[in-house]
Formats: structure tokens, sequence, C-alpha cells
């Protein structure tokens, strides 16, 4: 459940609430006292985030009730399943056309089979099944989240990323947490974001105390889905961070494959990794996870094992995107994978998990491919994030070389996205009505 423009509730069952937007209904969990059937609400990501008064939501509606069907109409006008033409096989024919009009779970060797499709005319026809299913089963809607990088200081040795220990040439920063709640609620107060991701490296500086007081000094001043994301901070830390106000976790697990993971992260094992999702997710935490496409030694069997991988840890979000080594780490002379082996990666997802899943593109995708937004959200995916990190400091968060959007404002990265999404006809479903109406025509 994402839309961000008020819903009413119409049922209420415990903690499950059961919310209407123009005829269109999703259920969500309530943490909200006194909440009463006939009540207006903001919701994002499957949780109620804030009570709405009525004339506000009211006036809010107004506004978008026009929009909001002419971009579905658009999406539905994009987003249509044509059978085949006679460029591409028999096979592949017979499995999108019953993959488009069927329910059936699709088998893992046809999933293995359309990751391993190398014309360009058979993985457009993939794309177009994925994009179908996306809207046959989730709509229009897209989220957009908001990510905070409030520091680069990293204790692991990962052996590609460029904020690790290995790269000794980093322009490192560490933002004071009452820095971060500033910088959060700016976001929340000045753009309408209802979901924000606060990343760092595995930075000691911070101890869970710390950690725990950015999370609630921003819950206590304003309404927000807040997703934590600094690496493994321990099950007890989990839980603190969880008590704190903090409800989703975005860590990828990067590879399920144990060999390719030992040989990335020295001294870290895959297992404490899982560990720590799925302890999260019986917290109660929304997951984002995914994997890294093109890692030296991979296999397509691989990429295929995580995308299940992804699904058994019934993440909310998927999150894959390329590997990209930096120049300052032991891998910078490995290869990155092509296109291609994204959009066939995000696609396959979207068919493994067509009813479900949230699927992002990745800043990554968007440093390997300067249309990976469009091309992504036409494979199926149906999730942005946009840099909420200040501009003095986003061009030093160097996960790789090249960073898209490291030179761009905020301002610049909102109204970006939006003419995307208008062209598309997707609704987004984080950025305040005062920016989204204004450009979404």
């Amino acid at each position: 459940m994402c839309y961000s423009i008020p819903g009413r509730v119409v049922d209420i069952d415990g903690r499950t609430i059961i919310i209407d937007y123009f005829g269109e209904q999703r259920r969500a969990v309530n943490e909200i006292k006194n909440l009463r059937i006939g009540d207006y609400i903001y919701a994002q990501g499957g949780y109620v985030i804030d009570a709405v008064p009525a004339g506000e939501a009211e006036e809010v509606l107004a506004l978008w009730k026009e929009l909001f069907f002419e971009l579905q109409e658009r999406d539905q006008s994009l987003s249509g399943f044509t059978r085949p033409s006679g460029q591409t096989g028999d096979r592949l024919s017979r499995l999108l056309e019953r993959i488009a009009t069927g329910g059936a779970e699709v088998p893992e060797e046809d999933l293995l089979y359309f990751l391993n499709l190398e014309d360009e005319a058979d993985i457009a026809a993939l794309m177009q099944a994925a994009n179908h299913l996306r809207h046959k089963h989730l709509g229009n809607s897209c989220c957009i989240h908001g990510i905070l990088e409030f520091s680069n200081y990293c204790s692991q040795a990962c052996g590609y990323c460029g904020i690790s220990a290995h790269n000794k040439g980093a322009n490192r920063y560490r933002m004071m947490p009452e820095e971060v709640v500033e910088a959060a609620c700016r976001a929340i107060n000045k753009y309408g974001f209802k979901a924000l991701v606060l990343q760092s490296g595995e930075d000691p500086a911070y101890s869970i105390d710390d950690l725990c007081r950015i999370v609630s000094g921003i819950r206590e001043r304003e309404p927000a889905l807040i997703f934590i994301s600094c690496g493994e901070v321990g099950l007890n830390g989990l839980q603190r961070l969880y008590e704190a106000g903090a409800r989703g976790l975005l860590m990828r697990f990067e590879t399920g494959n144990p060999r390719l993971y030992e040989q990335l992260h020295p001294g870290r094992s895959l297992d404490s990794r899982l560990e720590h999702l799925r302890a999260a997710f019986d917290m109660g935490y929304l997951l984002i996870t995914g994997g890294l496409i093109g890692l030296p030694g991979q296999t397509r069997e691989d990429v295929l094992n995580d995308i299940l991988l992804t699904r058994s840890l019934r993440a909310e979000m998927y999150s894959f995107g390329p590997f990209i080594p930096h120049p300052g780490t032991p891998l910078a002379g490995a290869h990155s994978p092509s296109a291609l082996e994204i959009i066939k990666t995000l696609s396959v997802a979207r068919i493994a998990d067509a009813r479900d899943a949230k699927i992002v593109i990745t800043t990554s995708f968007e440093t390997l491919a300067e249309d990976a937004r469009r091309r992504g959200l036409s494979a199926g995916a149906n999730s942005v994030m946009i840099s909420l990190t200040p501009d003095t400091l986003r061009r030093d968060y160097t996960l790789y070389p090249d960073r898209a959007h490291s030179n761009e404002s905020l301002e610049y990265q909102i109204s970006d996205v939006l003419d995307l999404l208008s062209d598309l006809g997707r609704a987004p479903t984080d950025i305040g009505i005062s920016h989204a109406d204004s450009q979404l025509t």
C-alpha cells in the first residue's frame, strides 16, 4: 500500500484497516489510537502514517481526483500486452502469453529461460509482459522514497564499495545527529516526503543510542515511515530502533551464493546478513533487499536464486542493481554488466512476484544507463529513490564512480521524476500534493 494522498478508512479489524482511494481499496497496519471508520489518513508502505482533518483531506482529494484517473488511463494505454511478433520464438511467445493472462506461479526453469534471453526484441517482449503484470496487479502507483546519506565512514572492507575502508582517497563526512533530524524534517515539511531512508556506512561513531535518538527525534516532530540502512547493527540494535520508531530496513544481501559473499566481504558471513533480515521481518520491519548483478564469477542461476531468496524473505521492495566497482578498491579492474542484464532481472523479479513486489530503480542502474528510470519502470518496476543528502555532501557519497544525481539539486530531482511519471501515467506516492499537482498534467 503506497498512496500518499489521503484515503478514507472504510473498515477496521484490530491493527488492520482498509482504506479507500477513489474506489480503490488498500490494506494497512494502523498504530494510531482512536482511529475510526470514516476518518482520513495518510499511509505509506503498508503503515498508517498520520490522521488528516477531513477538510484538509477533501481539499487535497479534490485537486487529485481528475488527475488520478487521467494518469490511470495513460498508464493503461502504455501497459497493454500484445502477443510477441514473429521475431520471437514459439516458446517465448507461448510463455509470455500464459503469464500475461494467467495467475499460476511461473516455474523456475522458465524464469531462468527469461534470464538467458539475448535478443533485444525478445527482451523487449519480456519487458512488456512484466510491465503488464505490474499494471494488472498493482496499478499505476509509483513509490518515491527519499534517501538521506548521513555518513560515508565505514569500518567494513567490502571489495568493491567506494566508501569501504579500502578507499583511502575518499573525502569523508559525518553529519551530527541533530543535523540528520533537521534535514529529514525539512524533507517532510517542505517537500512532502512521507517515507525516508536513513543511510550510512557501518560507522562506529554512531552508537545505537545515537541512531535511536535520530529516529525518535524525527518521529516526535513529523509523521513519516522511517527506514534504516546502516549495515548490520545487531539484533538488539534492530529491536531498539524499532522501539524508537523505525519501521523499515534497507539492507541488501547482495548475493545468496556464500562463496561469492565471502569474496566480497572478507570476515563476514551471509548467514549473519540473512539472520538480520529474517529477525527484522519478525520484529515487524518492512524489508528492502536484493542483490548485485554482474559480480565476478556470478551465474544467471545465481541471479535467479537471489530473486527467489528475496521473495522468500517476504521483502516489501526488491532492490537489484549492477555491480559497479570503485577504482579505490580491490575489485577495481572487474567489469560491470550491461543494462540489458539489469532489465532482464527486474522483469523476472516482477514475473516471479507479480502480485506483491515493489521493485526499485537503483541509483547504480541510473549510473550505468542514462535512461534507466524509464526503461526500468517500463519493465515492471514501480519505485524510485531521490537523494535528500545536502548538496555539499552528496558528491562524496561515492559508492561507485560518477554516481547519478550527485550534482543535481533536490528541486531538480523532484521535477525530473515527476515529468517522467507524468509521461508514463504513474501516480507519485511520496511527494506532497503541492509539488505533484503542478507538474503531473
